[in-house]
């Protein structure tokens, strides 16, 4: 690995391109790097993740809304909107468009921690339905997401959005489009100009995740794949983009980030490296946000030591900075003690989240968030019990650069009304890798076998495990088996509602 210092350049300095922060992520995606073992085989287990939760999801209003709109774009030759049969083809930038709002939907893919936050398993709907829609192979298709993932990280470890309102979704933009250029094997060039334009055109503010929270959040993701797909299709045109984008005098860093006096380190392979990263990311063994996902497994555990709920008098939640300020009362928003509040407020309220798994001494990805639960005469009586604290310790843990120490836990302190105490602590999930059940193949199986029972057929789940754990040596005409058919009669009539498609 190499570390970027990136940096605002005035223009009279005329930065060189092959020292821009854009250019190197577009040397490592034209780049000839060998394929990982061990990252091939995380391939396939997220690709089987994102049709788990995307096929969950196949009925909430959201994927109806975006399905429908892709529908109003079908194409002889284009790429498989999820849950439909695969005869079905629209426009990839439409299929990317439907299928990353039904992979985001549930808050229930993979995620990535670090100076910032990501979901990277939001590169996959947008670099598969080009994969498709342009005949590429298995082959190709692994190489293109292995890109996006490693993009996205090292992004993430290195520029911090979230601390200038920014939308995570800006460090999305440019790995897919990064990913798009591996997959087609475009020339440096034409990538450093799709990464460019996909940043400029994905930057938008947190309010997505602020305040009461809507069905926004699971459209961002989607968008900013969709956006990348029109930037790549441009450049492939020979348009260029705004440039230097990170390290010009008017660019991201100079007047949306940190502005011109700060310095970014960013990691990145050297050309050629194979690419790792997706190695260094993790999937949610619970639907909710992942800062939730340990302290919902030591809710698990303190609900078997706690006989009589109605004795605590007050919960405090130690944990970091970003826990405490994203999802926790350091927010201070009022819509996450809200009974009322909707399923995406509820998911990124920790104090919620975890008076639920407290009493149930479950997770469940439909039944924790359904009004009734959210509205219970004692969940709420215990859900407002609960406060959040940033401890350092915590704080540091999160940010540690070792991935085998880094920390997304808490320590929970609950007080009694007779006096006593129950203190435990958690360091990661569960399912983390460095958990106490660690999620490997058989885990996503488990998972997608769970999420789809009953909504896909027993047929339909073993054409499609068998077809993707093959992926290495799928053909082009077999990049269709990646696309998930669901039962007739789970396909709920939806009325035309008045819109412009």
């Amino acid at each position: 690995m190499r570390n970027i210092t990136v940096k605002v350049h005035p223009s009279k300095a005329n930065l060189k391109k092959k020292e821009q922060l854009a250019w190197k992520i577009a040397e490592i995606s034209s780049d000839k790097a060998k394929l990982n073992k061990d990252a091939i085989e995380m391939v396939i287990n997220r690709i089987i993740d994102n049709a788990s939760v995307a096929i969950a999801s196949y009925n909430r209003k959201p994927v109806v809304s975006a399905r429908q709109m892709a529908l109003a774009h079908p194409r002889k030759n284009g790429a498989n909107v999820f849950g439909l049969n695969p005869r079905v083809k629209v426009d990839c930038e439409w299929a990317a468009w439907a299928n990353g709002t039904a992979v985001r939907e549930l808050d229930y893919h993979d995620t990535f921690l670090a100076a910032d936050y990501s979901h990277p398993g939001d590169n996959i709907p947008a670099i598969l339905a080009v994969a498709q829609q342009k005949g590429c192979n298995g082959l190709d298709l692994i190489r293109g997401i292995l890109t996006g993932y490693e993009v996205q990280v090292n992004l993430v470890k290195g520029i911090c959005l979230h601390e200038h309102k920014i939308d995570h979704i800006a460090h999305l933009g440019p790995s897919v489009a990064a990913g798009l250029g591996s997959l087609l094997r475009l020339n440096t060039e034409t990538i450093f100009q799709s990464v460019q334009q996909a940043l400029h055109t994905t930057i938008s503010t947190r309010q997505s995740r602020k305040g009461e929270i809507s069905s926004w959040k699971a459209f961002a993701p989607a968008h900013a794949g969709k956006l990348a797909i029109e930037a790549v299709d441009r450049c492939m045109r020979g348009e260029g983009a705004p440039s230097p984008i990170y390290e010009g005098e008017d660019s991201v860093i100079a007047y949306v980030l940190s502005g011109p006096g700060k310095k970014y380190i960013v990691p990145l392979p050297k050309v050629n490296e194979p690419k790792k990263a997706i190695l260094e990311t993790y999937t949610k063994e619970h639907s909710a946000e992942y800062q939730s996902q340990a302290l919902i497994d030591l809710a698990r555990s303190l609900n078997k030591k706690i006989k009589n709920l109605n004795n605590i008098k007050k919960i405090t939640i130690e944990t970091s900075h970003h826990t405490h300020y994203v999802i926790g009362t350091g927010a201070n928003d009022p819509q996450k003690m809200d009974p009322y509040a909707s399923r995406e407020t509820l998911d990124h309220s920790i104090m919620y989240i975890f008076a639920v798994a407290l009493e149930d001494g479950a997770w469940h990805h439909i039944k924790s968030y359904t009004p009734q639960r959210a509205r219970r005469k004692r969940t709420v009586q215990l859900w407002r019990k609960i406060v959040t604290k940033e401890n350092k310790k915590w704080t540091k843990k999160y940010h540690n650069r070792d991935p085998k120490k880094k920390c997304f836990g808490g320590k929970v302190i609950v007080k009694m009304k007779n006096g006593s105490t129950i203190s435990e602590e958690i360091n990661v999930a569960d399912a983390h890798p460095a958990g106490k059940r660690p999620f490997g193949r058989e885990e996503y199986i488990n998972k997608f076998k769970i999420l789809t029972k009953n909504i896909i057929s027993k047929k339909e789940s073993q054409r499609f495990l068998k077809c993707v754990q093959n992926l290495r040596k799928l053909k082009p005409k077999d990049l269709k088996g990646l696309n998930v058919e669901i039962l007739p009669k789970m396909r709920k009539r939806i009325k035309n509602s008045k819109s412009i498609f």
